[in-house]
């Protein structure tokens, strides 16, 4: 199934914000308080059951419709973790609140399935991007109100971000471009940052240092900009860790997720193809990325997450051990079995694997995204070699030779 063209998903997430967590997965998501560990309080929300129902006589592309699901294709909180809110596979926006308890505000059509949302800092707007390159908000404040567009791409839309004011808006497509615009006048563009050669997969900007923002892609490098000029400070290529030790393909160091911590500035990225999970430092006098530590998975990693400590977390393909920790130490990250929120929140996880499912066994999320070769040149000469051996064949035949002879005789006898 592709939740978007070219993007075989959607993947499962897990966010964290503040004492709150939250697993998606096919339809459903669980959120929970994972640090009150004496305390049951899962909420669980299943999209099935959102008051909107399918679009019965129209199609993105006018075609009848066909099956729909209620794959959850995006989610995010707000800033504070006041808000909630996700897109699903029936084009859906579903925006909760979360305090004093979570309770389901609004539900509203988006125009295309979305691939990308975040909530603006000021907690008032939600920015959608979807398949066809849009960006459309919704108004939080009225949260029955229809979306307005914003700015358009002429790509798929994989990710965007917001600067930490609001003021830039910044989106990454298919086309290997990230373009910054203003907020306010969408139609304003500030910068390209222009360097990847393959899709962008994540951006991200850098909370405590807002006017740097971080990059991954399909041609295997995580890069760094100061994105309001659009100058690349630094790029890391993946391959030369050598983690997937039986090639040097750029595909398989595709990144799929990045986290950051302010607390050390630290950055952690998972990998489309491999299972395992690299963590890098920001070095902010030299303004590049420094490798730190690599953490092999015995399973396919799913998402990443840090705490505002700095302890990290994977969900990851595993049904008996869904979640790991792993706690920092003298600038390297241990892995911790007994922590009570670990223990809490892999049960919720486990009690409700059957949301999984869909999400089983893929190899990759961005498999039809790369862009394909054509050798025109090769296959030009050789059909020319070919053709001139065949000549050169022909002319070796006999028969060939006598009826080149007989039209030679047939010119001579012409007045």
């Amino acid at each position: 199934m592709e939740a978007a063209d070219g993007i075989v998903g959607p993947s499962p997430e897990l966010l964290i914000c503040g004492d709150l967590m939250v697993v998606s997965g096919g339809t459903k998501f669980l959120a929970a308080r994972y640090k009150e560990t004496n305390i049951d309080d899962l909420f669980i929300y299943d999209c099935t059951t959102a008051s909107r129902k399918p679009q019965e006589n129209q199609s993105e592309d006018g075609k009848p419709p066909g099956k729909t699901n209620n794959n959850i294709l995006a989610c995010a909180f707000s800033s504070s973790g006041k808000y909630f809110a996700l897109t699903d596979d029936n084009k859906q926006l579903i925006l909760f609140c979360t305090k004093p308890s979570w309770k389901c505000l609004s539900v509203r059509p988006v125009m295309r399935r979305c691939t990308s949302l975040i909530i603006t800092a000021a907690e008032d707007k939600i920015l959608v991007a979807d398949k066809s390159g849009d960006v459309y908000s919704y108004s939080i404040i009225e949260p029955k109100n229809a979306g307005t567009v914003e700015l358009g791409h002429l790509s798929l839309l994989l990710d965007l971000a917001l600067s930490p004011d609001d003021q830039y808006i910044v989106t990454a497509d298919r086309d290997e471009k990230i373009r910054v615009s203003l907020t306010k006048a969408p139609h304003v563009i500030v910068s390209f940052c222009l360097g990847h050669r393959e899709f962008v997969s994540r951006i991200v900007v850098i909370p405590n240092f807002p006017d740097l923002l971080l990059s991954a892609s399909g041609d295997g490098t995580l890069r760094l900009w100061k994105y309001k000029s659009g100058k690349e400070l630094h790029c890391f290529q993946l391959n030369h860790l050598n983690i997937y030790e039986a090639t040097k393909n750029e595909k398989k160091y595709a990144v799929s997720r990045i986290a950051y911590c302010c607390e050390g500035n630290y950055t952690a990225i998972l990998y489309d193809c491999i299972s395992a999970v690299s963590i890098f430092q920001f070095d902010a006098s030299a303004q590049k990325l420094t490798f730190k530590q690599h953490i092999t998975l015995n399973h396919k990693g799913w998402d990443v997450a840090f705490e505002e400590t700095g302890g990290l977390w994977v969900l990851q393909e595993n049904q008996q051990i869904p979640l790991l920790f792993y706690q920092p130490e003298d600038g390297q990250w241990q892995p911790v079995i007994d922590k009570k929120e670990l223990v809490k929140i892999s049960k919720y996880v486990r009690d409700h694997w059957t949301v999984f499912e869909g999400a089983m066994d893929k190899e990759s999320c961005f498999q039809n995204l790369y862009k394909a070769s054509f050798d025109n040149m090769s296959i030009y000469l050789k059909k020319k070699e070919e053709r001139l051996q065949k000549q050169k064949n022909k002319r070796k035949d006999p028969q060939y030779e006598s009826s080149e002879q007989t039209k030679k005789v047939r010119i001579g006898m012409l007045p």
